[in-house]
Parts: C-alpha cells; structure tokens; sequence
C-alpha cells in the first residue's frame, strides 16, 4: 500500500506529470515537441488545455450506494471485501477501484494537473481569451476534486462548527518534492476555498473552445450547476436560488430530461442508454468517464420491495415513467434489481489484448439536480408557490399523466404537520428516485442527518445512526502513514 502511495506522489511531480503527458499523448508526434529529457515542455495554452483533460477524476464515487438506503442485502452478487465493508459502513480497507481511496488519489492526481497548468498559465504562448477559459477550467477542476473530497472525508458543513471541523488538504502548488506533509484544512478554510477558485473560475469559463467536446469539460452551465449544489450544501439558500436560475433561464423545462419521449424512441436497452448520457440532451451538463465496475453485477443492490416503494407510491397514484414496464429495469444475483442507468464499456489494455477496464460515462451535473437545489432552497425560504412551480416541470416528465401538484395532496401523502414539511419531503423522495445509483443520495443522508437501517444475510438488522462519525469517510491509511494526515475519529 505505501508503494502505491509513493508512486502515486511521484507522479505528482512536474517532471513525471510531464512524462505521464507524454505517454498518453506520444502518437500526437506533430502537436508537441519533445525536449532532449523527454519531457513535454508546457508552453502554449493549447497544450496546457490538453493536459487538462487530466484534471477530471477517473474515480467514482458511486460505493456511496452500498452505504445508502438505496440498497437491500443482496443474493447471488459477487461481494468483494470493500461491498461488505461499505454496506457495514466499517473503514474500508482495499484500495481498487470503486473504493474511498482510489477516489482519493485519483481526484488528487486530477487536482495535481490543474495545478501544474495554474503554475505556469500567465507565461504561456497563445490568444488571451483561451488563456482565461483555460485558467477558468482548471480552477474549476481544481474546486470540484476538493469540494467533492471535503463532502466525503469530513462531516458535512455547518456554519457553527465547520471552522474547528477536519477537513481535508486543500492544494494549490504542484509537487517539487518526492513525499510531501500536508495538513488538514478545515472545513470552513476548505469551502471559502472552494468558492474562491469556483468563482473565479466562473468568470473565465468559455466552452467555445471545446469544439465538440464540450459537455466533458466544464462549461458555463456546467459551473452554475456546481455553484448550485455548492451553495445547497453551504446552505446559502439566496445563492443557491441565484445560481440555480441563471442556469435554468426563462425555461427551466428544457433541462428536465424527457424520459417519456426517450422511451417512445429507442430501439433496444443499449440505445436508450447511449441517449441517457448523450451530450446532445440539454439535462445533461457534465459528462466525466469514469472507470467502475459499479454497474456489473457486484454489490448490493434494492430488491423489488424497495423498488416498488420507490416507485409505485407517490402522492398522486399516477405512473412514474421509471417504473412503467417501458422503461429497462435488470435484474442483479438472485433478488437484485437496477433502474438502468449506465451504459458499460470496456477499454481493452492493446488492439490485441482481451483484458482492460471497465467505465462508464457519468453525468456528474444534471439540470435536474438544479432544478431540484432551487425547488429546495425555495421551500426552505418558504416560498412554497415558487417550489411547487418548479416541481412541475419536473413531474411533467416524470409521471405519465402529468399531474398537478397541490399541498394537499403532499399534506395527506406525507401525514405533515406543516406545508413546508410536506414540500421538502416530496422534493427529499424526488431526489432519491431520480439519482439512484449515482451516489448523490449519500450526500443527502449527511445533510438531513438521516437514520440507515440495512438488513442481513441471518435476517438482522444494522443501524447507521443520524450522527454516526462512520457517515464521515476514513482518510486512506497511506496518507495517514506517509502523508501524515490526522485520521478522522471513530
């Protein structure tokens, strides 16, 4: 484990990075030079553009399921030491892929990249104008590794203890020395952090130089969707309302992805996949390749009790598209079920080799996260006329008979004892639905403080309590031993 944690800070050197650049990139003979070190010489923006591509995190953090409510004890899957692990909710050990650590070093890895184009940005050769989206873009990816790193190894935040709260590294140089000691920021050092390079990454973003790749890089819808879920989970709810709508515009509608036209439209399960994650439809905000097996038959996974819970009960008795015989819907081992989500590919290692990875495309930024932060915020502001407004657009394409969303009907669906519960409960269940399998309801567990139960192989029962310090991840135990992080109690 030390070995893997040294060579991954060996990489992090400016003079590696370069090399690893080099790799990747060495069948482009006539887009970089090579110096007589074989280092790839970082001087023009173009050229510290491609480096960025780097900058987003191959690692997923889609384990967070097996931690969540959205999962039942599974028959017949492959369980591996981190399922079990995570679904106990103990630290977890293994440091493959679809675990808290390979997240770890593979967004830091990522972070390293933006920082080495931030290091050298202003003397680079090229149009000012792709200097600035390009500066944009890295202190984008620079925020969002960091932002999703805090969300996970440190508590969530909260205004009256997030100063003396652990949180994580936040950093800002690129390495020039083999193993490096960092501190802790705290969570309140981390998020004003965050916001600073969020912020002034938000003002020089600019997806026209992209060409056709837009959508897997952060683009100014993109970052008003981060700085949406940044100022959620801030609990800044005038920003996160602010935010929210100069990214849904005068049509909020159009970033709802229409799941009733998909399934009147696609030929085969492959397909309708292909056009879930496509960049062509507009819910779809940021499209980031991750490499998981996460979407095989491994795990834990809802059995058909929590799926029909799920899906089958809403306030109106009216059919969710996501559980409309329509709609692709596999089976996992013996009583697993998943809502089709992700379509899975497989990179061979060689044209000539039968082993590689597994990896997916995954939309970390939808419009309908955003629509749902605003609907949020807005019910938190007790604005529930306004909420509700945006719940529409949202049940509009969700529910076949496209009804009509009243408080009574939320009152007597949810027995609460106020409007305001009513709303924040309904948007809390739309939530959980809509982004199953993709790790946000973890995120959602953590700020609402709510209870986990997960049942047994034996018929028992185990309970995640609201403010159990295991909702905090464990700090990988190599950065604990080499890079001399503080572990997070337990």
């Amino acid at each position: 484990m030390m070995n893997k944690f040294l060579n991954k800070m060996k990489k992090f050197s400016s003079q590696t990075i370069y090399v690893a650049l080099l790799l990747t990139l060495g069948s482009c003979g006539d887009f970089l030079s090579e110096n007589p070190d074989n280092r790839v010489e970082l001087n023009t923006t173009t050229k510290a553009a491609q480096l960025l591509t780097n900058a987003y995190a191959s690692g997923a953090y889609t384990f967070t399921e097996w931690m969540s409510d959205n999962v039942n004890y599974t028959l017949g899957t492959t369980k591996l030491t981190e399922h079990n692990q995570a679904y106990a909710w103990q630290d977890i050990t293994s440091v493959e892929q679809d675990t808290p650590t390979n997240f770890w070093e593979t967004t830091y890895s990522a972070i390293a990249h933006a920082n080495e184009v931030l290091a050298v940005i202003d003397d680079l050769k090229g149009d000012e104008a792709e200097r600035d989206a390009v500066r944009g873009e890295a202190l984008l990816t620079r925020a969002y590794g960091h932002f999703m790193l805090v969300n996970l190894f440190a508590k969530h935040y909260n205004e009256q203890t997030a100063a003396s709260d652990a949180g994580i590294p936040y950093v800002e140089e690129p390495e020039t020395v083999f193993v490096k000691q960092y501190d802790r920021h705290s969570v309140q050092e981390v998020y004003d952090k965050v916001e600073r390079d969020l912020l002034d990454g938000l003002e020089l973003v600019n997806g026209s130089f992209y060409a056709n790749s837009g959508k897997y890089h952060f683009t100014r819808n993109a970052a008003l969707a981060f700085a949406s879920r940044f100022y959620l989970f801030k609990a800044d709810i005038d920003k996160c309302i602010e935010y929210s709508t100069q990214m849904l515009g005068a049509d909020p509608g159009v970033f709802v992805k229409d799941l009733p036209s998909i399934l009147q439209d696609y030929s085969n399960t492959d397909e309708f996949l292909r056009l879930l994650t496509s960049p062509a439809d507009q819910s779809n905000l940021l499209l980031i390749r991750n490499v998981t097996n996460f979407p095989v038959t491994v795990g834990y996974w809802p059995n058909i009790n929590l799926i029909n819970n799920l899906y089958l009960v809403n306030p109106f008795s009216a059919e969710d598209v996501r559980r409309s015989d329509r709609y692709p819907i596999f089976q996992r081992g013996t009583n697993g079920l998943t809502v089709a989500k992700y379509e899975f590919l497989f990179e061979r290692s060689s044209l000539t080799s039968n082993v590689g990875l597994y990896y997916t495309i995954m939309p970390v930024f939808r419009g309908e996260e955003v629509l749902l932060n605003r609907a949020e915020s807005y019910a938190f502001d007790n604005e529930l006329d306004l909420a509700i407004a945006d719940l529409q657009f949202y049940v509009d394409k969700r529910y076949f008979e496209k009804p009509v969303i009243t408080i009574s009907d939320l009152r007597n669906h949810y027995n609460a004892s106020s409007d305001q519960l009513a709303v924040l409960s309904f948007i809390l269940d739309e939530r959980r639905k809509e982004f199953i399998h993709e790790g946000l309801r973890w995120f959602d567990i953590k700020r609402f403080g709510l209870v986990v139960g997960h049942d047994t192989e034996d018929g028992g029962l185990i309970i995640l309590e609201e403010n159990d310090p295991r909702k905090v991840l464990q700090i990988p135990q190599a950065a604990i031993d080499v890079g001399g992080l503080e572990p997070n109690p337990r």
